[in-house]
């Protein structure tokens, strides 16, 4: 192509074409030829947007979540559904506009609560307690700093904090548990047949001809499913050759680089109280909140508690029901004038107002820590471990990017990219769009990549599909078997099950419609069971929970209406099995609340307030998402 390109432009007619890119980039700019114009956000929230990457990667969270929990019963073609997908992006969006709707309410997770959730993560954990090596041990091989853990902790905890008051202050009426214990206790009295399906409906042999003309309808439900065989490649840092034993010289150089990772900064536990500015935040609006700051100020050194305060004035949502405790601070996490104010301070003493973004701060010292540096001969080993992964990250990352370029530079064969990565192409058996039984025909990443267009229809080799932390493939297709019927006489005994199957269904629901229709005409629920050869079962007193009726009869019987005086309430219900029953229902007897003990009562309250209080939420996230306006780009949801 490029030597076609190179020709053209000796001609007249490229320089003239030439000479027109070069005026379109005069006007246009020529960034405007490389980047795209369209919006690639799966959303955009306000003047906020998730983009596909982040996307991705709670989608990606999610997968693992659902494989822990379900172990060997996952089932990953669940989480093709659009619907799931929709489910996780609706949580991101909640998450964004309740962060959003915080920083309007002055909402603030205090550090201290920051720490305790952080104490509380295991793998931060020696012998169940927080280990402060461990941390940094943890952090270092996942490539985070604390302050970006703390951040993630923090947005997560602030997303939870509104709806969770929401939650938890939610109060029901005493009426209102009286109605629930009436509704809940309420027991009915009915009385019902069963109609067993009939046992002659299927005794008909099963001709051919409608074997074939069964298996003519319903092709579609006898097909053996599209297969492909792929050649792969893959490359796991695990399996990687690297220098797995490093000098001290090298150690202690990096050491010298990474020292403030070792470095503890002074700490100073603090607690505040927030007096905002209000009005316009004119002089006159400053003066009013200074005053009241000086006033608040007064009261503590005259003997006053500092968190009774602090719960009584303070307009910090976060802190003050904690007394404005805001945990231990170093330098760096609050804005300036507060963090002069804050080590200016001694122990034990109280700060004048300091003005802030958020209005006047009245700032308490608690206690202090010193700083410490940790000795190179305290964390060698440590460093000795962090070594290894990191030089055998640093050698996956260095050979994984070499062979996504040859990958691509050749879509057409992996041959040459196996050999400069020093691995073999492996090929899989064939396998359907369902997955194989093994290997790395079992993982679903490499199914959808091996049926999709590119690389099924025009036989290229696959993008990256990652299989893990640090572990890759590539995949094209080696053979491909198409969908075929099975021959008639391979799934014959099927159909015939399925027709008898069929004719049972349809004689057992046509003899229970016949006799609910004579029942709602007149005819007596005794005397149908009489014909049928059985007798009605009597229920009285029964309650939504019974254990020893079928659950679909019960469930039906809780949804008929009440009983009218001289109007009975019939239904005919679907059992398993192909039966029925016929269903009169007799009375309905309310619970008496009064007749219940207290704590009956409190566990029916608590029921209630959970019900009461996540509909407050809910509906609470709902009108913040009515006001935002969250729009969803489909086509970037995949």
């Amino acid at each position: 192509m490029l030597s076609k390109l190179r020709t053209a432009l000796k001609s007249w007619i490229g320089i003239a074409v030439l000479g027109l890119i070069l005026i379109g980039f005069s006007f246009f700019g020529i960034e405007s030829y490389f980047v795209s114009q369209s919006d690639t956000s799966v959303a955009r929230i306000g003047d906020q947007e998730i983009s596909q990457d982040q996307f991705r990667d709670r989608f990606n969270d999610y997968r693992q979540n659902m494989m822990r929990q379900q172990g060997e019963g996952f089932d990953s073609r669940v989480l093709d559904s659009p619907i799931v997908r929709r489910q996780v992006l609706d949580t991101m969006i909640d998450e964004h506009t309740i962060i959003a709707a915080n920083e309007k309410l002055g909402v603030r997770v205090p550090d201290q609560r920051v720490a305790e959730e952080i104490a509380a993560i295991p793998a931060f954990q020696v012998d169940g307690v927080f280990n402060q090596d461990q941390y940094r041990a943890v952090l270092s091989m996942q490539g985070l700093s604390s302050r970006a853990l703390e951040q993630d902790i923090r947005t997560g905890m602030a997303t939870r904090e509104v709806p969770m008051q929401l939650y938890t202050t939610s109060f029901v009426t005493g009426a209102e548990v009286d109605a629930y214990l009436r509704l809940r206790e309420q027991k009915r009295d009915f009385g019902f047949v069963r109609i067993d399906k009939p046992a002659d409906a299927g005794s008909e042999p099963v001709t051919d001809e409608e074997v074939k003309t069964y298996y003519e309808a319903n092709q579609a439900d006898f097909m053996n499913p599209e297969q492909v065989a792929v050649e792969y490649i893959e490359l796991d840092a695990a399996k990687l050759k690297v220098d797995l034993d490093p000098s001290e010289s090298t150690l202690r150089e990096r050491y010298e680089k990474e020292k403030s990772r070792f470095t503890t900064e002074e700490q100073r536990l603090a607690s505040h109280i927030l007096v905002k500015v209000g009005g316009s935040g004119s002089p006159d609006d400053q003066k009013q909140a200074l005053t009241k700051a000086e006033g608040l100020v007064k009261q503590v050194r005259e003997g006053k508690s500092f968190a009774d305060l602090a719960k009584a004035e303070s307009e910090d949502l976060g802190s003050r029901n904690q007394g404005g405790d805001l945990g231990w601070l170093e330098k760096g996490m609050t804005d300036p004038a507060f963090e002069t104010a804050l080590f200016a301070l001694e122990p034990k003493t109280v700060s004048e107002p300091v003005l802030g973004a958020d209005g006047y701060h009245i700032i308490e010292l608690r206690e202090t820590r010193p700083g410490a540096i940790r000795s190179f001969e305290d964390v060698s080993t440590e460093l000795a471990a962090e070594y290894v992964e990191t030089e055998r990250e640093r050698v996956y990352n260095e050979k994984s990017g070499r062979l996504v370029d040859l990958v691509y530079q050749d879509p057409s064969s992996l041959q040459a990219a196996a050999e400069d990565a020093g691995v073999e192409v492996a090929r899989t058996g064939l396998f359907s769009r369902a997955g194989g039984a093994e290997g790395l025909a079992a993982n679903p990443a490499v199914v959808k990549a091996a049926f999709s267009d590119a690389v099924m229809i025009e036989g290229n080799n696959s993008e990256a599909i990652d299989l893990g932390p640090n572990h890759i493939a590539f995949v094209r297709v080696a053979e491909r078997k198409p969908a075929e019927a099975k021959p008639l006489a391979e799934v014959t005994g099927q159909i015939k099950e399925r027709i008898v199957a069929e004719r049972l269904a349809g004689a057992a629901k046509s003899r229970a419609d016949a006799l609910f229709a004579r029942l709602e005409k007149g005819e007596s629920l005794a005397d149908l069971a009489k014909e049928l050869g059985t007798e009605v079962s009597e229920q009285k007193g029964i309650g939504r929970n019974a254990v020893n009726l079928d659950a679909a009869l019960v469930q039906a019987v809780f949804a008929m209406p009440r009983v009218t005086e001289g109007k009975p309430a019939f239904r005919s219900v679907a059992l398993g099995g192909d039966a029925y029953a016929l269903v009169q229902l007799e009375q309905v007897v309310d619970g008496d609340p009064s007749t219940l003990d207290a704590p009956t009562r409190d566990a029916a309250r608590t029921t209630l307030q959970q019900g009461t209080g996540y509909l407050a939420a809910r509906d609470f996230v709902a009108a913040l998402r009515r006001e935002v306006k969250p729009v969803v780009n489909e086509k970037n949801l995949n």
